[in-house]
């Protein structure tokens, strides 16, 4: 019985091993080429599974898809002397799959070294042309993308995109450009200050101004309104005077004792005085009497 297993598990070895020489399989995200002794038998495009001679062909698997890569980055001097560090990427598919087999040995890899090569050149001389609001512009890539595709075109590669993921100055550059945007700061910033001191300044004087102008309008106002009130009381004192004057000089004089004799008052005063004869009649007749 463990001899059957044995054997039942060998024959499938035999078979999946067969199976394997005899055939190979494409994904979606793929194209096959089938070569015999290095020559290009046929090329699958297909997704599937399909069959090949074991020993004598062997298939050459490349992708399919969109490839993206990362340039080296490129440190270029602008026509204004400006020196940047350039950091790029470019898009690129396999678009002649024959040509690509029989011109690129060593595949994606060899194919991404080439482009490596030859978008950094085109990048380091166009930007060397350039002047500093050209690159940040960054429509000199269309050229180095039509250029790269002149180059490429015979391995079969079609360069989609060409972009700029950023350019930075050097370090030194960059701390030097760092501290004048710090003073540049700095300067607008005293600016703001001496602006704003200046519309303080302003609006306080304005301020001072207006109240002054309120003051002076309100001192008027009651000054005005204190001479209406002394000319009705003198108009009424007037009325009150001339309807009966002894009552008028009896009430007079009361209203000056009110305010005069007010409380611990001393008044020298001649006793002959008319201030003293209305106080004289208001004593009590015990106190002539005593006299």
């Amino acid at each position: 019985m463990r001899r059957i297993l044995f054997g039942v598990i060998g024959l499938l070895v035999l078979a999946w091993i067969g199976f394997s020489l005899f055939s190979f399989t494409v994904d979606e995200t793929q194209k096959a080429v089938v070569l015999e002794f290095g020559k290009i038998k046929r090329i699958v495009t297909d997704p599937g599974l399909y069959f090949k001679t074991p020993f004598v062909q062997n298939v050459v698997y490349v992708e399919d898809r969109l490839l993206s890569m990362d340039i080296k980055p490129a440190e270029i001097i602008t026509v204004d002397k400006q020196r940047l560090t350039i950091d790029s990427y470019t898009l690129w598919r396999i678009a002649d799959l024959q040509k690509f087999v029989q011109t690129v040995p060593g595949g994606r890899t060899q194919a991404e070294t080439n482009l490596d090569n030859i978008v950094y050149g085109l990048l380091r001389d166009v930007l060397g042309k350039k002047n500093f609001t050209d690159v940040l512009q960054r429509d000199f890539l269309t050229e180095v993308k039509q250029s790269a595709q002149t180059q490429v075109a015979d391995f079969g590669i079609q360069i989609v995109d060409v972009r700029i993921k950023r350019a930075d100055l050097p370090d030194a550059n960059a701390q030097a450009v760092y501290q004048r945007m710090i003073s540049e700061r700095k300067q607008i910033a005293q600016r703001f200050r001496a602006e704003g001191e200046q519309e303080s300044q302003r609006i306080r004087s304005d301020a001072d101004r207006q109240v002054t102008i309120i003051k002076a309008d309100a001192s008027k106002t009651s000054e005005e309104l204190k001479g209406e009130g002394d000319a009705q009381a003198l108009e009424t004192y007037a009325n009150a005077y001339n309807q009966d004057e002894k009552f008028f000089l009896f009430w007079r004089t009361l209203e000056s004792y009110k305010k005069t004799l007010e409380t611990n008052t001393t008044l020298v005063l001649s006793s002959q005085a008319d201030y003293l004869r209305l106080l004289e009649t208001m004593q009590p007749q015990g106190s002539s009497n005593s006299k």
